[in-house]
């Protein structure tokens, strides 16, 4: 069946006869996401975001209980190396972890449990939130996480509503360094701004 498979290009293997996804099963993965309707409405503010501030901007939303990297729009540098589109992330200490945890702890589960067994593991390795810091979420509006999953990054993340309900976030990630010479205030503005913009283009209120 692998063989057959690598034929066609939907899996591809290496000199030890290890398989993988071929680029065939990854442009269909990638077309499939393209017809995202976050990542429809999300990317041209993604793009405009990330030429504003010269930094990593990304689409994520819940999907099948895991926290999913939709889409991105690449800063400079350093966040070359941050997660990738189609790649999960945990919910614990992630700043769209935060969110999803204080508007829609729900979309993080199925049935009654978090989904994912290997996510269930990489959260376990984290600190759990607290009520305060979600009551603070909710509160401001965004999440914050600095150095909380990944030494030496920095991420802010805004929600995206459909309908009031979340439907995903968008976040702003850059080196923990930056943050010595930007208004972290309004950065996080930036970010609820974006996110608004989304929700407005989902819901068809604003132009392309």
């Amino acid at each position: 069946l692998l063989v057959s498979l690598r034929r066609r290009g939907l899996v591809e293997s290496d000199e030890r006869g290890r398989y993988r996804p071929g680029i065939v099963l990854v442009a269909l993965g990638l077309g499939v996401l393209e017809r995202e309707p976050l990542v429809l409405a999300a990317r041209p503010v993604l793009e405009a975001s990330a030429a504003e501030l010269n930094e990593t901007f990304f689409a994520v939303a819940a999907r099948a209980g895991a926290l999913t990297v939709l889409d991105k729009a690449e800063g400079t540098g350093f966040l070359r190396a941050a997660p990738q589109v189609g790649q999960t992330i945990p919910v614990a200490r992630t700043a769209v972890g935060q969110l999803y945890m204080a508007l829609a702890p729900a979309a993080l589960r199925v049935g009654g449990e978090v989904a994912h067994p290997a996510l269930r593991k990489r959260n376990a390795e984290l600190p759990a939130l607290d009520e305060r810091e979600l009551s603070l979420v909710r509160r401001r509006g965004y999440a914050e996480n600095v150095a909380g999953w990944i030494e030496g990054l920095a991420v802010y993340a805004g929600p995206v509503f459909f309908h009031s309900r979340l439907v995903g976030a968008v976040a702003v990630a850059l080196p923990a360094a930056h943050l010595a010479r930007v208004d972290r205030k309004k950065l996080a503005q930036h970010v609820v701004r974006a996110a608004a913009t989304v929700s407005a283009r989902m819901a068809g209120r604003a132009g392309p």
